[in-house]
């Protein structure tokens, strides 16, 4: 876990900065006491809204409506991780006869 003063270091930001990401739950840090701590992944998450606003001069406003469906794209990539360990677990036969369904309805899709 990483500290609220590294972090400020680590990623170039102002403390006002942080605090208000963290009040519009756009950063979810851990608790210690009175203090945060952050993961990689809330790291990561911090560089990439700073990517937003400094590279792509996304204002608080947009980053209100695309941090969500980032966080959308993330959770289906998930799901589908999930969702193809389950196929390769099945029985050939099985797996067979879902792709087979799949490829027929990605045929009526397209008609």
């Amino acid at each position: 876990m990483i500290g609220f003063d590294e972090v400020l270091r680590q990623c170039r930001i102002e403390r006002v900065e942080l605090v208000a990401w963290i009040e519009r739950e756009w950063v979810l840090p851990a608790r210690e006491g009175a203090d945060y701590a952050f993961s990689e992944t809330d790291l990561a998450r911090i560089e990439m809204i700073c990517d937003l606003r400094r590279d792509l001069e996304i204002d608080e406003e947009a980053l209100s409506v695309i941090l969500p469906l980032i966080d959308q794209v993330y959770g289906l990539r998930a799901s589908l991780r999930r969702i193809g360990a389950a196929i390769a677990a099945l029985p050939e036969p099985a797996r067979t006869q879902l792709r087979d369904e799949l490829r027929r309805a990605a045929g009526r899709q397209r008609r």
